[in-house]
């Protein structure tokens, strides 16, 4: 009987012919910058180009390479667009949809965009161009991809802050490797032709080390070779038949069973593929007779496929009634070509091993390696836990054989005195009906009882002489010899059915448990609720008991207010596995002698919690089933916290950007509201002072400070105004080109009322320096920084301004030497409503500073503020210099 060729997964069609309508993505992969990858890309793109498909250029970083620029010769390139607030050039991707060409290149796959793109990232971009049909060339270094970047900072020391998503790297239709030798790239970049100027040297002396380019390029080639091996296994696995083993590589398959499972064996498998630097797997298949096997020996089997997981291994356990097929299918399920078995010491009337002859037999393409092995299984160091025969089973056997007495009884009344016509043949049959029923019924020792009843009946009361075990035809001895052996291979295979049934149900049942599990969890609202869903799903799967342990706002661990567990658990041990994030407690390494196992519930930056879990019986987590349910339970519960997390992050997000929305608009509002009566209040105020003044009125004076009040509120009430108009939507700069010397004596002009312009120490370069910036909003920038040095200060302490043009910069300085400013808050003072001095009786609602920080933010600068080595505060502010344009004469 053969069997059932493999069908193909209808979930996997499904996705392919979703996929149809889909651009195809190449990625031309390599191990560093300056490989080729860029060369490679364009080289494809001209081929493409001279067969006639429309092919643009999206993006292509030339990085001042002249041969790598003589390749886009003849290529149509999409211009780019200004983004954002600093107006970075960036990829149109509107443009390229609406342009649709049949292929695209987009070089630098990690990169970055600049806020007020679509798209924060470039991969995000190209899979929106994916979508739309276009065909897509781009290109990576090993070092951006996510998986690969904590390996990657741990060998160079340089952690890459672009990533990509391994998944959709995975999906590309085409990854083609780059690849250059370490000596070759380092002479590459001495010859100027990665790098231009002094960038080569920095790089060879510090990224570009030869050790470091060994290891980029063993990542490189380990990740392409990975890749290459899934599209193996997903081309056969697409292919709907049953293939032979490919030996494209040494992966090995260990078989652990009953009588050839020792912690020797799974250490031989151990070093050996730690040599041949291959995966390895362990597996151990539940037949029917291991399930008779001793309790002890079942556990040092779950041992040692633990030390196997241990020391690296794929750990499974298969059911099936046949060894040698489960463990076949096995592996050409995984392409594992070496399979490795153990061989007990050889003992007198110990039978060969059928089970690797029968490996051979059936996978003849397989290695086969027989390990013989010094002493028996290690079954008598197994943990003693609950060793002893359950009371169930054994009451489910006796019943099976009372049933079995009884039934015979009834059919040899019913075939003596009912039907004594019937000849001994048709009786036989009957009797077998009923070792068939028992068998069914009970399995298969009491099948096997009841075949031994019926044989002893049917002697006894149907055969001559009767009464009496003797037998005068000699045909008889066959019929019994007949029912005996029908009567065992009945119940053996019911018991195998069986077995096989009860397995499909424990399948079922964790099945349902995790749909249990995830359903509860997408319902919870609050992290409270959390515990009573796994209180009730953990109870049912594992017989267990749990609590889960969740941080507070402060960090710290609190314990649930209902405690479930018998035993107290440890602080000691909820600490540090907290702190550490591992695993500890029962069928661990860590204190594995208290009663209980304690997993953190991990996402990718924190220990989100603790799940404390009390089986009833260990060796309920001991099975590998068991044991990647409760995995399975514990990415489960730390998703769903995880989930809440974000819900919350998002909702403070939302409410911070609401609240700060609504102070914006009352800000606007309020500026404008007060703008017109505080101007009317300063005309006011001046022609007081000028009447009073000419007049030789004591009140003069008075009405000079109720001036300058009003000029100082106006000044709050335009910073407000500006604050409100930078932050909203639709602000634009107002660049042209002003002299700084201006700049800075507009500012001193608008608060001369408050500090004389010889009051303040001016250090400027001589020669005229030209900004492209808005000439309005810098002297704004100026006078706040002034009058703030005047408010902390004070009138008699001195003030100055110092600037300095360093490559391509101007340098800023104003400074005073006041008391300074109050260690740590250098940062903190240019936020919105702070103050350098939270309680005094200096006027200001802590807006100025921040509004400098706006302003020269738009302007693509810098400003920080520090403290003086010779006492006071010193303010810088750095802003870029454009080329000036050269001026030309009119004739």
């Amino acid at each position: 009987m053969t069997e059932e060729p493999l069908r193909p997964d209808p979930d996997a069609l499904l996705a392919q012919s979703d996929r149809e309508g889909r651009g195809k993505l190449k990625i031309y992969f390599g191990a560093c910058a300056g490989v080729g990858k860029t060369w490679a890309m364009l080289q494809e793109a001209r081929r493409l180009r001279a067969q006639g498909l429309d092919v643009l250029v999206g993006v292509v970083e030339t990085h001042g390479r002249q041969e790598t620029a003589a390749l886009l010769e003849g290529l149509e390139t999409l211009a780019r667009r200004a983004t954002g607030r600093h107006r970075h050039l960036e990829f149109d991707l509107d443009a390229a949809l609406a342009r649709h060409p049949a292929v695209i290149l987009m070089d630098e796959l990690a990169h970055s965009n600049a806020p007020g793109s679509r798209h924060p990232k470039r991969w995000q971009d190209i899979d929106e161009l994916l979508d739309a049909g276009i065909d897509v060339l781009t290109t990576v270094n090993v070092q951006h991809l996510e998986s690969l970047n904590d390996v990657v900072s741990g060998v160079t020391g340089i952690r890459v802050q672009e990533t990509v998503p391994d998944p959709f790297f995975d999906s590309a239709t085409e990854v083609v490797l780059v690849d250059l030798p370490p000596d070759d790239l380092r002479q590459r970049l001495k010859e100027g032709k990665v790098y231009v100027g002094d960038r080569a040297e920095r790089a060879i002396e510090n990224f570009f080390r030869k050790g470091n380019l060994f290891a980029l390029r063993e990542l490189a080639l380990r990740r392409t070779a990975d890749r290459v091996d899934d599209q193996m296994r997903a081309w056969r696995d697409a292919s709907g038949r049953e293939e032979r083993v490919w030996h494209t590589r040494d992966a090995i398959l260990l078989c652990i069973g009953a009588n050839t499972g020792s912690e020797k064996l799974v250490r031989i498998a151990a070093r050996l593929a730690a040599k041949l630097g291959s995966e390895w797997h362990a597996v151990t298949v539940e037949t029917p007779t291991l399930h008779r096997q001793g309790e002890a020996r079942r556990r040092g089997i779950l041992r040692t496929l633990q030390l196997a997981q241990k020391l690296g291994a794929v750990t499974a356990t298969l059911s099936e009634p046949d060894e040698a097929k489960a463990v076949l299918r096995y592996a050409r399920e995984h392409n594992l070509g070496k399979i490795i078995v153990g061989r007990p010491p050889q003992q007198r009337w110990a039978l060969p091993n059928r089970f690797a002859r029968r490996l051979s037999r059936l996978g003849p393409d397989l290695d086969l390696m027989i390990v013989a092995l010094d002493d028996a299984p290690d079954v008598h160091t197994a943990p003693r836990i609950d060793t002893h025969l359950s009371p169930d089973k054994l009451r489910q056997k006796a019943r099976g054989c009372l049933a079995a007495t009884a039934l015979c009884a009834l059919i040899t009344l019913v075939s003596k005195w009912i039907l004594p016509d019937f000849s001994p043949i048709n009786l036989v049959m009957v009797y077998l009906l009923g070792v068939v029923l028992i068998a069914i019924g009970f399995g298969r020792l009491p099948s096997v009882v009841a075949a031994i009843l019926n044989i002893v009946a049917f002697d006894l009361f149907f055969v001559a002489p009767e009464g009496t075990f003797a037998v005068s035809d000699a045909q008889y001895l066959v019929t019994f010899a007949v029912m005996l052996t029908v009567g065992a291979i009945t119940g053996n295979l019911t018991a195998g059915v069986r077995y096989q049934a009860r397995v499909a149900r424990h399948r079922e049942q964790r099945a349902r448990y995790l749909y249990e599990m995830a359903d509860g969890l997408s319902r919870v609202r609050a992290p409270n609720d959390i515990a009573p869903v796994c209180q009730r799903v953990m109870g049912s799967a594992l017989f267990a008991r749990c609590e889960i342990w969740l941080p507070d706002a402060q960090g710290k661990l609190n314990a649930p207010t209902e405690r479930l567990l018998h035993t107290i658990p440890d602080p000691a041990i909820i600490k540090w596995s907290f702190e550490k994030g591992h695993v500890a407690g029962a069928g661990t390494d860590t204190l594995p002698g208290v009663p209980y196992k304690v997993l953190p519930l991990l996402s990718s930056e924190d220990t989100l919690g603790l799940l404390i879990i009390e089986p009833s019986n260990l060796r309920h987590l001991l099975i590998p089933e068991q044991q990647r349910l409760l995995d399975t339970f514990v990415m489960l519960i730390s998703g769903a916290l995880l989930r809440l997390a974000l819900t919350r992050r998002e909702q403070h997000s939302r409410l911070v950007a609401e609240r700060e929305e609504l102070r914006n608009s009352l800000l606007a509002a309020l500026s404008h509201d007060l703008r017109t009566p505080l101007t009317v209040l300063f005309g006011q105020a001046e022609i007081l002072l000028l009447d009073l003044s000419t007049e030789g009125s004591p009140h003069a004076p008075q009405a000079g400070a109720l001036r300058l009040q009003t000029l100082s509120t106006i000044r709050l009430v335009n910073n407000m105004l500006d604050m409100a108009r930078i932050e909203g939507e639709g602000f634009r700069l107002q660049t042209d080109w002003v002299a700084l010397d201006e700049v800075i004596g507009g500012a001193l002009k608008s608060l001369e009322a408050l500090l004389p312009a010889e009051a303040v120490q001016l250090d400027l370069p001589q020669e005229m320096v030209l900004l492209q910036a808005d000439g309005a909003l810098l002297e704004r920038v100026f006078a706040n920084l002034l009058e703030n040095a005047l408010k902390y200060a004070g009138r008699t302490r001195a003030i100055g301004i110092r600037a300095r043009t360093l490559q391509g910069k101007i340098r800023i300085e104003v400074w005073d030497d006041g008391p300074g400013i109050t260690s740590g808050s250098e940062q903190h003072i240019f936020e919105k409503f702070t103050r350098g001095n939270e309680e005094s009786s200096i006027p200001g609602v802590g807006m100025g500073l921040a509004i400098c920080r706006a302003i020269v933010m738009l302007h693509h600068g810098e400003i920080s503020a520090a403290n003086r080595p010779e006492g006071g505060a010193c303010f810088t502010v750095q802003l870029p210099l454009s080329p000036v344009p050269e001026m030309v004469e009119s004739s």
